[in-house]
């Protein structure tokens, strides 16, 4: 991977760093980084142009500000694979997403997406999303305001695996201000209906893994 140029959604994510699970980012010619906001409640406040720091040993790749459903201004067929750690889940329209990041993909791109698998994490209450119901947010262009999942999540997630979200209180008022923190999980996913999903939009899916503690690895093709 020396040669190629990649791009991330929601990075950097210490999964692909030297100490992560797959430490790819050392490997790579350059990595640009697509993030929903100027400041995110992850990695703090961002800015468009060279500022992603993804690794100490590399230049830094380009930021750009941009929904994970719509890069506008990205070329087609630009970039040799795609990195996703954690991200997906936070989309409203992850069909949306997954078709734009092919669009901007070479053909032949890898794309390397890990997804959280729902019985190991604060999600174990809740059951996997149909891929049905993601398509029918495609077809209806459910946008990232949607807060179809909101009364679900505020019955089913489970704060004592989840400490960072604070008091019941702060987790409820978190949750209805979703479209500016993007912490909801608005789909749940295991093995089954990860795969699933990645071949109906028309990714070939080569190798998946489970790794501790609740990590689903997925290398796919298109």
């Amino acid at each position: 991977m020396l040669d190629k140029v990649g791009l991330e959604i929601g990075g950097p994510s210490g999964n692909f760093r030297d100490s992560g699970i797959l430490p790819l980012y050392r490997y790579t010619s350059r990595v640009d980084n697509c993030v929903y906001s100027s400041e995110t409640i992850w990695e703090g406040n961002q800015s468009e142009g060279p500022t992603f720091a993804y690794h100490p040993m590399k230049n830094n790749g380009l930021n750009f500000i941009r929904e994970a459903t719509d890069l506008h201004g990205l070329p087609d067929n630009s970039y040799d694979f795609i990195l996703s750690s954690h991200s997906l889940e936070h989309t409203a329209n992850p069909v949306a997403a997954l078709k734009e990041w092919m669009r901007v993909a070479n053909p032949g791109g890898s794309f390397i997406i890990i997804l959280p698998h729902y019985r190991h994490t604060f999600d174990h209450r809740r059951k996997p999303t149909p891929v049905s119901h993601m398509v029918a947010d495609y077809e209806q262009r459910t946008e990232e305001t949607d807060q179809t999942h909101v009364q679900e999540v505020l019955e089913l997630h489970d704060l004592f695996r989840d400490p960072q979200a604070g008091t019941p209180e702060q987790f409820h008022s978190r949750s209805l201000n979703n479209f500016k923190n993007r912490c909801i999980h608005h789909h749940v996913f295991d093995e089954v209906n990860s795969r699933e999903l990645l071949q109906t939009v028309g990714l070939e899916v080569e190798i998946t893994e489970f790794v501790r503690p609740y990590h689903i690895v997925f290398l796919a093709h298109f």
